[in-house]
């Protein structure tokens, strides 16, 4: 073939092959997104997903009126719900500085409130709902229970002991409620140890709730030991005492004091003699406990109320008639809480430390009567609370069983560095008798 063909021909293929189009890369199709379903948010019995969700604290001097027509009410809606709802829910009952939850419907162009809820606390809550008519509903928030354990040796007090380890003073004050009628907290002396198992709660797994129940406590005081073991002794009253290993009651028929974590700034003492009189014997035949003005003072026993007045040196004072032997007076309040006649429990508030009367100082001057004579409480042989049943100790004696193993089990904080030097020393010996056999 001529040379001139075949260089026409190869011209003619490269025309051809420069004139076709560039094959179009085709971009790789996005997958669609996977529909995400939104997280069921569920709350005091509603899914909050279908509501506008309005949540606020009251605010001093509100009502419950006040805060409705805040939220775009009008007064006759709120007058029909205030009507609706007073039977079931007091509401004048809402306290500054609690949280409120309001739920408004989404489609509503008004956003109108269709329901209120109250929380005076972390787990309880009050609902109050109009959508249609009014309905009060109470309820609770999941509690979760936690167990936890501490020990512990005092250098100054229960309560800084326990705050040092980071426990809520709750646990302190529960205690002291136990041991109230078998330890002193006045006398506690520095080396005093303790061992308490108790239960915390915890709303939705995370939130603190405070503390629940003290399970099992031991307390050393002056080398003596005193266990302490709840347990129920009448299941239609659900009346819950604590007992000691031998089923023995620890409530005593009084208190050991009219107020709780103060100090006794004086004793009984009828010899006592004043510097301000002249270094004269002044008789002191009350026990004083020094205390913050303000603080709650307790009757130490059931009983009824004979005496509620002020008077010259006394200031305001109670005093209450517990049986034909007994009687208590309580001393220089601020304020008394309870009238002639009114029957008072052991442990219930009489009224408040103050400085009424002939005092230099906050404290309450309690004075206790045997047979009409005043005498000293700390030296009273006072009678004990009623025993457990017979027929529920053994009962009990199986029940505390495991927790007092669980209890006997934990170790104090010196015990803890004792058995580590115990180990580190026998590691020392261990390792010196295998130098010496491989020499």
């Amino acid at each position: 073939m001529p040379k001139n063909v075949v260089a026409l021909l190869l011209l003619t293929v490269i025309a051809v092959v420069s004139c076709k189009e560039p094959k179009e890369e085709k971009e790789p199709v996005a997958a669609l997104p996977e529909k995400i379903e939104p997280v069921e948010v569920k709350e005091f019995g509603y899914n909050l997903n279908d509501y506008l969700v309005v949540r606020d604290t009251v605010k001093a001097g509100d009502s419950f009126g006040e805060i409705l027509q805040r939220n775009n009410l009008n007064y006759p809606e709120i007058y029909n719900i205030v009507e609706g709802a007073k039977d079931s829910f007091n509401i004048a009952s809402l306290r500054a500085g609690k949280p409120y939850t309001l739920l408004c419907k989404k489609e509503d162009t008004l956003q109108l409130p269709k329901c209120f809820i109250y929380q005076p606390n972390s787990i309880d809550y009050v609902v109050v709902d109009f959508t249609d008519s009014t309905k009060v509903r109470k309820g609770k928030k999941d509690v979760k229970l936690v167990e936890r354990e501490a020990t512990g040796v005092i250098n100054s007090s229960l309560y800084v002991t326990l705050q040092e380890k980071g426990l809520s003073p709750i646990v302190a004050y529960k205690m002291s409620d136990i041991y109230a009628w078998t330890v002193d907290f006045f006398r506690i002396q520095k080396g005093d140890r303790f061992k308490v198992i108790f239960t915390e709660k915890y709303i939705d797994d995370s939130i603190y709730a405070g503390v629940d129940k003290i399970k099992a406590a031991y307390f050393e005081h002056k080398d003596e030991a005193f266990y302490a073991f709840p347990f129920e002794t009448d299941s239609t009253k659900h009346i819950v005492d604590f007992f000691d290993e031998n089923a023995k009651n620890l409530r005593r028929a009084f208190l050991k004091a009219p107020v709780q974590f103060s100090r006794i700034s004086s004793r009984y003492n009828l010899k006592r003699r004043i510097a301000y009189y002249g270094n004269r014997i002044r008789p002191h035949k009350g026990t004083d406990f020094a205390a913050p003005v303000g603080t709650p003072i307790l009757s130490t026993a059931n009983g009824t109320v004979v005496e509620s007045a002020r008077r010259g040196g006394n200031g305001n004072y109670v005093k209450v008639k517990h049986n034909s032997t007994y009687a208590t007076q309580y001393l220089h309040m601020k304020k008394r809480k309870v009238s002639v006649g009114e029957y008072v429990k052991q442990g219930d508030v009489i009224g408040w430390v103050g400085m009424t009367g002939n005092t230099s100082g906050p404290h309450v001057c309690y004075r206790f009567w045997k047979h009409g004579r005043q005498v000293d409480p700390f030296k009273q042989d006072l009678p004990k609370a009623e025993p457990i049943e017979d027929s529920l100790k053994v009962k009990y004696l199986d029940y505390i069983q495991p927790v007092k193993h669980q209890l006997d089990a934990l170790v104090f904080p010196s015990e803890e560095t004792i058995n580590d030097e115990e180990f580190l020393t026998e590691l020392n010996e261990k390792n010196a008798t295998s130098s010496n056999k491989s020499n």
